[in-house]
């Protein structure tokens, strides 16, 4: 009995081998058989068997493509136009009232007036020193005049003697004398003009000192330096600044950027100078223009940032709210699929099954454009196609089906 069991054990596992494993050469085995028993009927069952399995019942959508706005859409932020933390220049303390933030200024109007302290009178004494370095000049300049005058002397004294001592009616030693004399006439020259020069650069660095002296009082009065409104209160009433302090922030709003950064697969469709929109989380819609792209991308994100400017007269545009932003580019020839109607092909690459010439399936790599509630716009697809829309995961490419068609989508 042991041995029955064993034989009957064996012959299941061989059975159930070969109906998992080789399953496909069993039933081919068993199919070549009734094939020489009956080659006719076998005939007839393979043609019948063949044209079942071809034949597979799909839905299909005639597409033509349309031409859309192929715009860049991104996402960014609004930025003042300008925003600079206007600081003090000097040391002292405050003595004008304060302005409130919110508060709208014109290019020039003051905003923190500082106490002038001793400037004035330092700002005089310059200027005193000024005017006695210039007082000196002519003075300078005399000496400069007489030094040549006694050159010329000292010149003609000296041809003289030449010209006695050549004859023999001078003494060698009348010459030399002359000689020494013009040396010294000409040492004369060279002291008045380093004494010239002297006061000359004496008036340079009194001048200085009275500009220097100017600049001092001018740092007491802190101006905006463009149209804007303030972000801060400018400095207490009291309060000590020094070179660095912080008077007040002033930024311009009209006209503000709107600042986004493009990838870099898509950074060669903007233009400076393209026309763009956008959508403020308040829901405001605004326009403008590019006018700046960078030629640097961000080396984390591999971005590069570009600036729309806006105008906002009313300033109804707010620094730093977020924007959904779309520039216009060059239009785009492409479908309009329901997200549905894409698959993957061995490869793994996004396309759609098609139905070509003869109802045989093709598939098409297809680049998606613009994703909506409704479906996807694609691009890479011919003018007009059949694409499937039902069944495409069930067929490959080269199987014969059978299509039904339905509308395509609006």
């Amino acid at each position: 009995m042991r041995l029955i069991s064993l034989v009957n054990a064996a012959l299941v596992i061989v059975v159930l081998f070969f109906l998992v494993f080789q399953r496909d050469s069993l039933f081919a085995f068993a199919g070549r058989a009734e094939a020489d028993a009956n080659p006719e009927t076998a005939t007839e069952s393979a043609a019948d068997s063949g044209e079942e399995q071809l034949t597979i019942g799909v839905v299909a959508m005639r597409s033509s493509a349309s031409e859309i706005d192929n715009a860049v859409q991104l996402r960014g932020q609004t930025r003042a136009n300008r925003e600079v933390e206007v600081l003090a220049e000097t040391t002292s303390t405050v003595i004008s009232e304060p302005k409130r933030k919110g508060a709208f200024v014109e290019a020039g109007d003051l905003l923190c007036e500082l106490d002038p302290g001793t400037r004035p009178a330092s700002l005089a004494e310059a200027k005193a020193a000024k005017l006695e370095a210039e007082s000196r000049i002519p003075e300078a300049e005399a000496r400069l005049q007489e030094a040549h005058a006694r050159v010329a002397e000292a010149q003609i004294n000296l041809t003289a003697a030449n010209k006695l001592s050549e004859t023999g009616f001078g003494s060698e030693t009348r010459r030399i004398s002359s000689e020494a004399a013009m040396r010294t006439a000409e040492a004369g020259v060279k002291t008045a003009e380093a004494g010239l020069e002297a006061t000359r650069a004496g008036i340079e660095a009194a001048t200085a000192e009275v500009k220097a002296a100017e600049r001092e009082i001018e740092r007491q009065t802190i101006e905006a330096p463009f149209k804007g409104l303030l972000e801060s209160d400018t400095a207490e009433l009291g309060s000590l600044m020094q070179p660095g302090s912080l008077c007040a922030t002033v930024i311009q709003l009209n006209p503000i950027k709107l600042v986004g950064f493009v990838p870099e697969t898509e950074v060669n469709r903007v233009i400076v100078g393209s026309e763009a929109t956008a959508q403020l989380v308040t829901g405001l819609q605004v326009a403008g223009r590019v006018t700046f792209l960078s030629r640097s991308a961000d080396e984390v994100t591999r971005t590069f940032e570009v600036e729309i400017t806006v105008p906002n007269p009313e300033l109804a545009i707010r620094d730093g709210q977020t924007a959904d932003i779309r520039i216009s580019a060059a239009g785009a020839k492409a479908h309009f699929l329901p997200q549905s109607a894409l698959t993957l092909n061995n490869e793994g690459q996004v396309g759609v099954r098609t139905v070509g010439q003869g109802n045989v399936v093709d598939f098409h790599p297809v680049a998606l454009l613009r994703d909506t509630a409704e479906g996807v716009w694609v691009g890479g697809l011919p003018e007009t196609v059949d694409v499937i829309v039902v069944g495409q995961e069930f067929v490959t490419r080269g199987v014969m089906v059978e299509p039904t068609y339905r509308e395509a989508a609006k």
